[in-house]
């Protein structure tokens, strides 16, 4: 399986939609999409073997990858849209409240470059109710960017680790992200990225402001956060219109493309499992 299969529990979640169980998911014949991205749907700089099928999140991503000369791609929906079917009523324990807040983040092999203090002086001028940051893992692990946004006086949280080559992976990752996003009215970030789709999918209403930050040699190949904001300008702001955002993040998403279990077992090689009795 190729190891950003297992990135954020994608892996976890889908084997549970198929009826596999909680265990350690079977291999999957095929490169998942492993987060939202403008491209054609695959990670920059991850090893990828050809004419391996690419299973994407939405139709214009398969159009994207189809433009730059992929090949044997099909739409599936992102994992997200199967955990919230396996989660469909699932309310929180107390009425929505407040803003969960994004902020833009690195990774291993890349950092990010910004002012976090002029980012929490705006995010305190617009939110209307308490705040909980969830920094990514990365910069949960900085303590001086964390104690900031502590200090800040926000409840500061982070979702788990992501994985990388298949160890360390939070198989409950998702499934943290979307209790936290039920528990909050508002969805914020200062990039348009995949946690602002999860957010409007799972009720919130989303804003993107503030500082998009750097990415140390971030890859213009796709048009970078210019072409972001240029394509998508209806999501951008302090305050958007839903109807509009939840049209866009269930096209993202490929909401509609989402298979059944029979459908996505074929799909991942997984046919001739045994499903397991509950």
């Amino acid at each position: 399986m190729h190891h950003a299969n297992h990135f954020y529990g994608h892996a976890h979640v889908l084997a549970r939609y198929c009826g596999l169980g909680d265990g350690h998911p079977p291999r999957i014949n095929g490169y998942v999409q492993h987060g939202w991205n403008i491209g054609d749907g695959l990670a920059p700089g991850h090893p990828y073997a050809e004419f391996t099928p690419s299973l994407l999140w939405s139709e214009q991503t398969r159009r994207r990858a189809w433009s730059v000369g992929r090949r044997n791609v099909v739409t599936v929906g992102a994992p997200f849209t199967y955990l919230l079917s396996l989660r469909p009523e699932d309310p929180p324990e107390a009425e929505r409240e407040g803003t969960i807040w994004y902020p833009f983040h690195g990774w291993e092999g890349q950092h990010v470059k910004g002012d976090h203090k002029e980012l929490i002086a705006r995010i305190r001028a617009t939110e209307p109710g308490p705040v909980t940051v969830c920094l990514y893992w990365h910069e949960y692990g900085m303590r001086r960017v964390r104690r900031l946004y502590e200090n800040a006086g926000f409840r500061v949280i982070c979702h788990g680790y992501r994985g990388h080559w298949w160890k360390d992976t939070d198989p409950l990752f998702l499934d943290k992200q979307l209790t936290e996003l039920r528990r909050h009215k508002r969805v914020a970030s200062n990039r348009l990225t995949s946690a602002i789709f999860y957010g409007i999918a799972a009720g919130c209403e989303p804003a993107v402001y503030g500082d998009p930050m750097i990415l140390a040699a971030e890859d213009p190949t796709f048009g970078g956060t210019a072409r972001i904001r240029r394509q998508w300008p209806e999501l951008h702001g302090e305050s958007v219109d839903l109807p509009t955002a939840v049209e866009i993040a269930r096209a993202e998403l490929g909401t509609d493309h989402r298979c059944t279990p029979a459908e996505l077992r074929e799909l991942l090689g997984w046919a001739n499992l045994q499903e397991e009795k509950s």
